[in-house]
């Protein structure tokens, strides 16, 4: 071996223990690199990418000298997928129980982790069971105790990485049933009284919050230096810089996950990465999703409803389903709630199943007549798939599109029933009157509209 390898091989291995190298190209001292966390959230059930999502960690930890913690920020299961539903979440099992196999694994709750057992305490006692750590700041209304610890100290090689769990107090996203067990706090009060204590005297310190960009924003002043912070619940996928911390949104659906690189002393980077559906899946679970899919959907739930002509990605479906909506009513523009979608639109057939994952929810069409100022004003919000100052996200957002380029000073718009009831998340106003269309429903016009 040349003595330049050495050099190269020799400068890992001292990073790798956690030791201050001299770099000669920047001329300082380069804090070295503690470990790296791999972190995703709201996962839903996606099995078209469960596989591939799980190689890609392997791989990952595999090809690093580093220490490494996976992180879950909630929302790992999907009651809308039928297949998580009559299989009890078996896939969604599986996965989780081979990720402390990988590398030490801590799950923040989200507001759909008990979409298939509702009891949110015997979810947690699964987790345990599979030996992975549990956070949430949730408190079981039945006991008045909290159903995990809100923070716990994970092993990050030859350090400790405290990590403390928040979630979203949007009471109407978890499951119905559940509602009445659950007692969750406002996330900014939750964490003006409690973070600094959940970190005092922290080795390293993450903070895992499920409570959406608008929370997020309370919590981020709050942070001690050095300190990293993933977010979830908005299916965002984006990096906010900051000075002295790492801010980060990890994706949805399985699509993404983010590599965070903590550095000794404070300060590090994340870089998000993308699950294909073409790449190959994990031999650790491949044969249990194939099984597990054939033995449960039914010939219906199989058949193809049409053809994709080419692949969207989320943002596209999102805006292609809101000008469809709008050209259906007649209307000049459309607009549909971002987690009414799950994943963008696939190329080729289509089938039932594949599409209920592309249109989660169904819904009612609902319009309402705006000022063309207004309008104006609901574009200039929606489509926070983009790139666009972190001040300027609202978390729940909506897909937007105009059908038509119509410029008089009264205009007619479409959304679901679900954003018209909650306008004033979506719409940041609280006055629209919206009226129903009779006989139109969201997943038959999306359809239509979409495939061939």
């Amino acid at each position: 071996m040349s003595s330049r390898l050495l050099r190269i091989d020799r400068r890992r291995l001292l990073g790798g223990l956690g030791v201050t190298v001299a770099t000669p190209f920047l001329g300082a001292m380069v804090p070295a690199i503690a470990g790296r966390v791999l972190a995703m959230s709201d996962l839903h059930s996606a099995y078209e990418r469960t596989g591939q999502l799980l190689a890609a960690l392997e791989t990952e930890v595999a090809s690093s000298p580093f220490p490494h913690v996976i992180a879950v920020d909630g929302d790992i299961f999907e009651h809308g997928n039928v297949v998580a539903l009559r299989s009890g979440g078996a896939i969604d099992w599986a996965f989780l129980g081979e990720l402390p196999k990988i590398a030490p694994t801590v799950v923040n709750l989200g507001n759909h982790d008990n979409d298939i057992t509702l009891d949110l305490a015997e979810v947690v006692a699964r987790l345990r069971g599979l030996g992975i750590t549990v956070v949430s700041n949730i408190i079981d209304a039945r006991t008045n105790a909290p159903y995990a610890p809100a923070s716990a100290d994970i092993p990050f090689g030859r350090r400790t990485l405290r990590v403390v769990g928040i979630a979203t107090n949007s009471l109407n996203t978890y499951p119905a049933a559940s509602r009445p067990a659950l007692n969750i706090p406002d996330p900014g009060a939750w964490a003006r009284a409690h973070l600094a204590g959940a970190l005092a005297g922290a080795d390293l310190a993450m903070v895992m919050s499920h409570a959406g960009v608008a929370a997020d924003r309370e919590i981020l002043p709050l942070l001690p230096k050095g300190a990293v912070m993933i977010g979830g619940h908005n299916h965002l996928l984006f990096n906010h810089p900051l000075p002295n911390n790492v801010y980060a949104h990890t994706g949805s659906w399985s699509n993404a996950y983010t590599a965070v690189t903590l550095r000794l002393g404070g300060g590090g980077d994340a870089a998000s990465r993308s699950v294909a559906l073409e790449a190959a899946r994990s031999p650790r679970i491949a044969a249990l999703i194939t099984q597990t899919l054939a033995a449960t959907l039914t010939e219906q739930e199989q058949a193809i409803l049409g053809r994709s002509p080419k692949a969207l990605t989320l943002g596209g479906t999102g805006r292609a389903v809101a000008e469809a909506m709008a050209r259906a009513v007649g209307a000049d523009a459309g607009f549909i709630g971002h987690t009414t979608l799950g994943t963008g639109l696939p190329a080729g057939p289509v089938s039932r199943y594949a599409f209920d994952a592309v249109v989660r929810f169904e819904g009612k069409l609902m319009t309402a007549e705006v000022s063309r100022e207004r309008l104006a004003g609901f574009m200039a919000r929606a489509n926070q798939d983009r790139p666009m100052p972190f001040d300027q996200r609202s978390g729940d957002f909506l897909y937007g599109a105009k059908a038509s380029s119509a410029s008089a000073d009264k205009l007619r718009i479409v959304t679901t029933d679900w954003c018209a009831t909650n306008q004033a998340e979506y719409f940041g106003v609280s006055d629209l009157a919206f009226t129903e269309t009779p006989d139109l429903r969201l997943k038959a016009v999306a359809a239509r509209a979409l495939l061939t």
